[in-house]
């Protein structure tokens, strides 16, 4: 009877991919003895294995590596969004305690530092968590990733979050001279020293982060982030309407009823009880006895 031989050609790749996950399942077993029991949940949580010792054990195989700390750090973030029971944009999660997500990706990019996707998740999600710890990173994708202007997108836009409005300018503006850099990252280094500060500049920021990002919670917050600014500028409109009504009779409405007209002059959209919708469909509410206006409880746009 004739043998099947296995083809020499085939063996080194195949050894390769069995190394591969022989390696990733032995540094997973050694990680998760390092983590701390279950009863000791609410104790100082600690890092599995920091960047420089992950390289080691990785046994070549950094880039498959860097994938299973980037995973992780979704994971480690995704149970912590869900262990909250309420929805939180994703450049707001500094309530979560996630001390284990600098460090997380902090390793990833030092095992891989050509991987752009956790130096950009990096720059929206840390900066409610640890911002010098967000600038870091960012500045570390830079100086590993010096052709990719998006990381000088992202670092520009933590420094306006902060309101460094040179500092943003100066990133844009360098970012601006990288190769393939779109026309508006020079255009965004003027708005940022003429008008940092405004609602205009926001709404820029958040549509070029919605047009570019593959990532649909980042999509997903610069979406409700434009939201949020469009009912700023309603709630702005609504407010003078209940000022004018105070200045000529001396109190506010008791109901949206009494300003129905008004409103509706200002092409808002209102529901059959008259009051004025948020650009999400969620009814605004008078506060204050009536003097001013704040979102519904229930509106999907962020408060702050």
């Amino acid at each position: 009877m004739a043998t099947t031989q296995f083809p020499k050609a085939n063996f080194l790749p195949v050894l390769t991919i069995v190394l591969g996950l022989m390696s990733a399942v032995l540094l997973s077993r050694a990680l998760d003895r390092r983590r701390p029991p279950l009863d000791q949940a609410q104790q100082e949580e600690n890092l599995y294995v920091n960047g420089a010792t992950a390289r080691r054990l990785s046994l070549g195989f950094k880039g498959l590596i860097a994938d299973w700390y980037w995973m992780r750090s979704l994971q480690y973030v995704g149970r912590k969004v869900l262990s909250a029971q309420s929805d939180i944009p994703i450049d707001d999660l500094g309530s979560l305690n996630l001390k284990l997500l600098a460090p997380l990706l902090d390793t990833c990019t030092t095992l891989d530092p050509a991987f752009i996707e956790p130096y950009q998740y990096a720059a929206i999600v840390l900066p409610a968590i640890d911002v010098n710890e967000a600038i870091r990173l960012t500045k570390k994708g830079i100086a590993a990733n010096p052709n990719s202007w998006r990381l000088y997108q992202h670092l520009g836009y933590i420094y306006w979050q902060r309101g460094e409005y040179s500092k943003a300018a100066e990133v844009y503006g360098a970012g601006s001279e990288v190769s393939g850099a779109p026309p508006w990252m020079r255009a965004m280094k003027a708005k940022m020293s003429a008008d940092g500060g405004s609602r205009s500049t926001a709404r820029e920021i958040y549509k070029r982060m919605m047009e570019g990002s593959t990532d649909k919670d980042v999509r997903s917050m610069a979406s409700l982030r434009l939201l949020q600014l469009d009912s700023l500028d309603q709630r702005d409109e609504i407010r003078k309407v209940l000022n004018a009504y105070h200045e000529k009779r001396g109190n506010c409405p008791k109901s949206w009823v009494e300003i129905a007209l008004t409103l509706q002059s200002l092409r808002l959209t209102l529901n059959p009880q008259g009051a004025p919708l948020d650009p999400s469909g969620a009814p605004y509410q008078l506060v204050k006895n009536g003097c001013d206006v704040d979102l519904h409880p229930q509106s999907p746009i962020p408060a702050k």
